[in-house]
């Protein structure tokens, strides 16, 4: 896996930024929502077949 190109940030959560897009392996990804989560952590089943879950808690979508 390459290192991800990250775009431009918009926001922090939990002391760590926020990215408008994260592009990986040709594909780029933009941020959509926070995650629910608590002590035990982020529930997957919140995830659409075109979404990723990344720490702490951002959930970004497929859009190419």
């Amino acid at each position: 896996m390459n290192k991800p190109a990250l775009g431009p940030q918009i926001g922090t959560h939990l002391g760590k930024p926020i990215y408008k897009t994260v592009e990986n392996d040709g594909v780029t990804y933009v941020f959509d929502r926070l995650a629910e989560c608590d002590s035990e952590g982020c529930p997957l089943d919140q995830l659409a077949g075109n979404e990723m879950l990344l720490q702490p808690g951002l959930i970004y979508k497929k859009v190419s």
